[in-house]
């Protein structure tokens, strides 16, 4: 769905999304990028703090990964209720950088998460429709 686009740099969420997004990255020579859980990163960081079912999670990403103007892909495992996805992108404009797609593995569509990632081109390769 994302080959041939103008992509300057993929972003991985802590952790499957380091495995998919790294294989993306090093099929089209670009770099990838780490969003982790907080204090894991060792320069300075954004942070992005978002809603759970039961309480809130944050994400982090180096101030310095993303250069002003550069076309991200998000990419991690699993889409649910689309905080941790909505989280990362924020991160990604925090840098100045520009989300052109978010991909995942897998789609659990019976979560809606979809509703909080509708300003961006979505793609799951998988989607489940009950639990």
């Amino acid at each position: 769905h994302f080959a041939g686009r103008d992509i300057d740099v993929v972003v991985g969420i802590e952790s499957r999304g380091f495995l998919l997004g790294g294989a993306l990255a090093y099929k089209w020579k670009i770099g990838l990028v780490p969003v982790r859980k907080p204090g894991k990163l060792p320069a300075a960081t954004f942070s992005e703090t978002y809603e759970l079912e039961y309480g809130t999670d944050t994400l982090e990403i180096h101030k310095d990964a993303i250069q002003p103007g550069q076309k991200v892909l998000l990419i991690d495992d699993l889409l649910a209720t689309g905080g941790t996805l909505k989280a990362a992108a924020g991160l990604v404009e925090k840098c100045g950088g520009r989300v052109i797609g978010i991909g995942c593995l897998i789609e659990l569509t019976f979560l809606n998460g979809l509703e909080k990632l509708q300003n961006y081109d979505f793609y799951s390769l998988i989607q489940f429709d009950s639990e």
